[in-house]
């Protein structure tokens, strides 16, 4: 009776030992660890970038750049008077440069807003390659402007057909208006011109 009893309190602990060690074993042989989740081949981030192919057109919002908006006594080109990227910001555009490099996605222009955050952010991902375009600055502070500038920027998004990505350096507006997406920062909204308008075919996350 005792030796039954012992054998029937240990019964728990030995299915948890086999539950471990068959845990261990699934681990070993898919190559993730314990515990720990891993993103797959089939990872959301994976699938945005599928979409990135020869004459799609990748809407970049500028890397992190703290506070909102426009501050007061902002002067266009002169990069004191704007906000601009933080550290973490900076790391972050040379990381997508980098991203964009290790997938082989072949860039064939750099277009950016006139402000210095949107400027940084693709001059450090794709450096000597920005071309400055007015018409993907923002518009947060002169609404007014939005329908004129959205309709420029979107004929010019429209007439692209590579070779190549062509990527936009812009704000978080902007690429709403065109798109109805709101990416935070760093974000990627990657698009197609299709019958006169753009299509969303994917979005990849800092």
């Amino acid at each position: 009776m005792t030796i039954t009893r012992h054998r029937t309190a240990n019964a728990p602990a030995r299915r948890f030992a086999i539950f471990a060690m068959a845990s261990v074993i699934v681990a070993l042989m898919t190559g993730s660890q314990p515990g720990v989740l891993s993103a797959g081949p089939a990872s959301a981030a994976d699938g945005g970038w599928a979409a990135v192919t020869a004459g799609s057109i990748v809407l970049l919002r500028h890397a992190e750049a703290p506070g909102t908006g426009d501050p007061p006594g902002f002067r266009v080109g002169d990069c004191t008077t704007q906000r601009n990227l933080s550290a973490a910001g900076r790391a972050q555009s040379v990381r997508i440069g980098e991203a964009f490099r290790a997938r082989g996605i072949p860039v064939g222009k750099v277009l950016s807003s006139q402000w210095c955050r949107c400027v940084d952010t693709a001059e450090l991902a794709f450096p000597g390659r920005v071309e400055r375009e007015p018409a993907f600055n923002s518009f947060f502070e002169n609404r007014s402007s939005e329908t004129a500038q959205t309709a420029s920027a979107r004929s010019i998004l429209s007439a692209w057909t590579g070779p190549g990505v062509l990527v936009v350096s812009t704000h978080q507006v902007n690429i709403t208006a065109l798109t109805g997406a709101v990416p935070s920062s760093g974000e990627a909204i990657v698009v197609r011109p299709a019958r006169g308008k753009l299509d969303v075919v994917g979005r990849i996350k800092p």
